[in-house]
C-alpha cells in the first residue's frame, strides 16, 4: 500500500494533465454542465477559470502530506460547484492507490469528464461507480461532500473501522480595510459573488466594511453598480425554486431592517453594526455591515465562524488575526481560487 511521496506526487501531476485535458475540450461539456447547474453559457466559462491545471510543488507537497494513505478512497461529489470534482479527485488520488468515484447525479459532468480523460490515457486509479452501497466498505476511506444531513447518513451507514471524512457546506466573507479604494474593492468582490451565482462554500455572503454606517453604504452602492457591470458581461443563470423563495424572503427581511440596493438578478443588503446578520442565500446577493473597529470586525465574524470556510480582503496581513483560524485567506478577486495544497474547507472536524 506505501507510495513515496515522488509516487504520491506524480500520480496527483497526472491528474492535473488530464484536467489540461478537459479545460481544452470545455466546449463538448459545456452545454450539459449549463444545463444541470442552471448557469449561463458565461457563467459556466467563467466558472471554468477556477479548475485547477497547475500547483507549485510546495503546494502539491502539502496536499499530499495533509492526506493520510490509504488503500483505497470512495468519493461521493455533490453539486454545488462544477469544477469541484478536480480538488476531490486530487485528495482521494494523493492518499490511495485505488479511487472510486460516484458523480453528483444532477451534475456528473466535469468528474465524467477527468475519469474518461484519465482512462483514455491509460489510468487505471480511477473507476465510476454509480450505485455503490457505501454500507458495502469493508475498509479504506469514503470522502463525501454535501450537506451536513447527507454526511451524517454515510457516518450512520459504513461499516466499524471506514473512516469518512465530511466536506459539509460553508460560505465566504469579505472584509474592506479602511485603506481600500471602494470601487476596486466592490469590483473585486463582485468578481468572487459572481463566479458559479454565488453557490459554492468560497462564495462571500457577507463584507464587513472597515469604518462608519456612510462608508459601508458608499461600499454598497459601489457593489450594486459592480454587479450590475458584471451581470452585463456574465449573467446569472436561473435559480432553483426553493433558492428563488429564499431570495424573496431575505429580500423582504433586509428592506424591513435597514436600506437594500437591488435589482431582479442581484441585490445588497446595508445591516447596522452589531446587528445580528441575516445570512443572504445564493444567486448573487450580499450583506454588508460596517465596523468601526477590530474588535467590532472580529465580533460580526465569531457568530458565522462555524460556517466561515474563506475570507477575502484587500488587507490580509491586518485581517489574519482577526479571522477564524481555519479560514482560507485571499486577496478579493481570488476567493474562488485558492491553491491546490489541500481542501477547500479546513475546519476541523472532517473525521
Amino acid at each position: 500500500m506505501s507510495r513515496t511521496v515522488d509516487t504520491r506526487l506524480a500520480d496527483v501531476r497526472r491528474l492535473l494533465g488530464f484536467a489540461r485535458a478537459v479545460y481544452e475540450e470545455r466546449a463538448r461539456i459545456a452545454p450539459g454542465i449549463a444545463a444541470a447547474t442552471g448557469l449561463t453559457p458565461e457563467g459556466v466559462e467563467l466558472g471554468f477559470e477556477s479548475l485547477e491545471q497547475e500547483a507549485s510543488d510546495a503546494e502539491l507537497r502539502a496536499l499530499v502530506a495533509g492526506a493520510e494513505e490509504t488503500r483505497h478512497v470512495h468519493v461521493v461529489l455533490s453539486a454545488n460547484v462544477f469544477v469541484a470534482p478536480l480538488r476531490a479527485l486530487a485528495l482521494a488520488r494523493a492518499a490511495a492507490e485505488r479511487v472510486t468515484v460516484r458523480p453528483s447525479p444532477r451534475d456528473p459532468a466535469l468528474a465524467v469528464a477527468l475519469l474518461q480523460a484519465a482512462a483514455s490515457a491509460g489510468e487505471e486509479a480511477f473507476e465510476q461507480v454509480d450505485d455503490r452501497e457505501v454500507a458495502d466498505l469493508e475498509a479504506g476511506e469514503i470522502h463525501v461532500y454535501g450537506r451536513d444531513a447527507t454526511i451524517a447518513t454515510v457516518r450512520a451507514r459504513v461499516r466499524p473501522g471506514v473512516v469518512v471524512r465530511g466536506h459539509a457546506a460553508g460560505m465566504g466573507m469579505a472584509v474592506v480595510s479602511l485603506r481600500a479604494d471602494l470601487d476596486v474593492a466592490a469590483d473585486a468582490l463582485a468578481r468572487d459573488v459572481v463566479a458559479f451565482d454565488q453557490r459554492g462554500c468560497l462564495s462571500p455572503r457577507v463584507a464587513i466594511v472597515r469604518g462608519n454606517a456612510a462608508r459601508a453604504g458608499r461600499f454598497a452602492e459601489a457593489l450594486h453598480a459592480a454587479l450590475g457591470s458584471w451581470e452585463a458581461r456574465v449573467p446569472r443563470g436561473r435559480l432553483l425554486e426553493d433558492e428563488g423563495i429564499d431570495a424573496r424572503r431575505w429580500r423582504d427581511a433586509a428592506t424591513f431592517a435597514g436600506r437594500v440596493w437591488g435589482a431582479d438578478r442581484w441585490a445588497v443588503a446595508l445591516a447596522a453594526e452589531g446587528a445580528a446578520l441575516y445570512v443572504p442565500p445564493a444567486g448573487r446577493h450580499l450583506t454588508v455591515v460596517p465596523a468601526s473597529s477590530d474588535r467590532a470586525v472580529a465580533a460580526a465574524m465569531a457568530p458565522l465562524a462555524g460556517r466561515i470556510v474563506a475570507v477575502g480582503t484587500d488587507a490580509p496581513a491586518e485581517i489574519a488575526g482577526l479571522a477564524p483560524g481555519h479560514a482560507r485567506l485571499s486577496a478579493l478577486g481570488a476567493m474562488q481560487r485558492p491553491p491546490l495544497d489541500g481542501p477547500v474547507d479546513r475546519r476541523p472536524g472532517r473525521v
